[in-house]
């Protein structure tokens, strides 16, 4: 199965990073069919999603994100695609929020 891999430092807080999370788990679901659950830590967050021929998390914090997805047989040819498409839209929601 192929990996998708995304880091992405942030300078928004755990409030701030938590909206952006849930903001992207909002257009997953929505876009691509994706089927999320978040769970609130202490001090890092995961939001699980799934849906046929993907899986993965994204763990948020005070200081970054880190989304880590494995993808199936068919979705896998699509990798390089997926991979862009999912860190353009983390950018664009990482961009609208100020830092707290």
């Amino acid at each position: 199965m192929p990996d998708i891999h995304i880091h992405r430092d942030h300078a928004l807080g755990l409030n701030g990073a938590r909206e952006v999370a849930t903001g992207w788990a909002e257009k997953a679901e929505s876009k691509f069919d994706m089927s999320c659950r978040y769970e609130e830590g202490e001090a890092e967050d995961v939001l699980h999603f799934s849906r046929v021929g993907a899986e993965g998390t994204l763990r948020v914090n005070a200081e970054q994100f880190e989304l880590q997805a494995k993808l199936g047989f068919l979705l896998g040819s699509f990798k390089d695609q997926i991979e862009q498409e999912i860190g353009r839209q983390l950018d664009e929601l990482i961009g609208r929020q100020s830092p707290a």
